[in-house]
């Protein structure tokens, strides 16, 4: 959260992700003066990992300075669907408090296309 980028709505967000393999890896929020040009910080985690090599991922651990656990947005919650249907959010104000959910809790219905580019 410390490298966040966020002059514009101050609220920083830091982002690790575990993967399946024990690597911890790392993103932070990138704001833009063109909002829909800015990147969550998990998503730039899970955008970072993949060009890694890494695919299976297990948890995402996310921290604000908010006064409550604040889940992904949605699109970082299709994002991580992608990669890891079944990942666990763990959530932390900046007091420590958490909070804990499976993807499928925060997304029940995630957006499939199978390999014919059709959806399921």
């Amino acid at each position: 959260m410390q490298q966040s980028y966020a002059p514009y709505s101050g609220f920083r967000v830091g982002a690790a992700l575990c993967t399946s393999t024990g690597e911890v890896i790392s993103g932070t929020n990138v704001e833009n003066a063109s909002f829909p040009m800015s990147v969550c910080a998990e998503h730039v985690a899970v955008s970072r990992a993949v060009s890694m090599g890494f695919r299976n991922f297990t948890e995402i651990a996310i921290a604000t300075e908010a006064d409550r656990p604040t889940p992904p947005c949605g699109g970082c919650r299709q994002v991580l669907s992608e990669f890891a249907p079944e990942i666990v959010i763990c959530t932390y104000t900046r007091d420590g408090r958490g909070a804990r959910w499976t993807l499928r809790e925060l997304l029940p219905e995630v957006f499939v296309l199978d390999a014919t580019g059709g959806t399921s």
